[in-house]
């Protein structure tokens, strides 16, 4: 019995590559598609888009829709303020969401099981019912700059990360992920006279890889996608995102192979970000996930 166990042992691993080959396969070819079609002119772009030759680099192959790419749209500029907007947002909502989880999680204080629940609801509640309410707080808010004291926040990196530092999925993340953690941990370090701060930073910190990964991922392709409220706030052009300069491809004359450029270029941070924390990400959700 053994024996034919450890036999089929190969043929099982093997059947289980291949499926996840054919899955890797069919996620990739979007993305093949969209960088073989950016190095395509728009004629043999679309005449080849009905046959294989749509993901093989065959034909006129050059890198003029990128050339034209920067040409049409200052193309460095929204993938630079996407970063900075996003990197900033995510790197704020890890630092703030996993105080307010071991807040949840470690601490006895009055109400909070109300407030974690009026937080959890915020769940059910769309961006869109209140973005416009946020739009008229961020032109009377006042803001201490170099210049001195002005209103209004329009038109800045500021209101694109503030109203998103904070919110009820990720604090969820963190809050789940504490409650898996060994309590023995917490109860000998306070015995040895550690404060909370000690033992968030040096106790809880260090073994949150897994869900610091997943919080920074989604959070990071949710400010990276962002559109609605960049849209609305960020008027001047210095201060536009992506996928508000997408827009600028189809304004006139749309170059289909310059729209597969330009999305070629700005999905390598998104690819980048990913692979850098793949294996913590891979780790949350083969071991912790989301419990409830």
């Amino acid at each position: 019995m053994s024996t034919a166990t450890s036999d089929n042992r190969p043929a099982r691993l093997l059947a289980r590559y291949m499926v996840l080959g054919l899955i890797a396969v069919i996620f990739l070819f979007p993305l093949v598609f969209m960088l073989i079609s950016s190095l395509k002119p728009d004629r043999q772009l679309l005449s080849d888009s009905g046959s294989v030759r749509a993901f093989l680099p065959v034909g006129d192959i050059s890198l003029n829709n990128y050339v034209a790419a920067f040409e049409r749209a200052p193309v460095e500029l929204f993938i630079f303020n996407s970063v900075l907007v996003t990197g900033i947002t995510v790197l704020l909502t890890l630092v703030v969401c996993s105080l307010a989880g071991f807040a949840f999680t470690f601490l006895n204080w009055r109400g909070r099981e109300v407030l974690l629940s009026l937080i959890l609801a915020t769940f059910i509640l769309p961006f869109e019912s209140i973005a416009i309410p946020l739009l008229m707080i961020a032109t009377q808010l006042p803001w201490i700059g170099p210049d001195g004291i002005s209103q209004g926040w329009l038109n800045s990196y500021r209101i694109q990360i503030a109203p998103f530092i904070a919110d009820g999925l990720s604090i969820f993340l963190f809050v789940q992920y504490f409650k898996d953690l060994p309590k023995e941990l917490i109860e000998a370090a306070r015995a040895e006279g550690a404060s909370w701060w000690q033992v968030y930073w040096r106790v809880v910190l260090p073994l949150s890889g897994p869900v610091l990964a997943t919080a920074a991922i989604l959070k990071f392709l949710l400010m990276y996608n962002q559109y609605l409220w960049p849209l609305m706030v960020a008027q001047e052009e210095g201060y536009r995102p992506v996928m508000v300069g997408l827009q600028y491809f189809f304004l006139r004359n749309p170059a289909w192979g310059e729209i597969m450029a330009y999305l070629s270029m700005i999905t390598i941070p998104v690819l980048g970000f990913y692979l850098v924390l793949q294996k913590a990400f891979i780790a949350s959700v083969a071991s912790t996930g989301v419990k409830g």
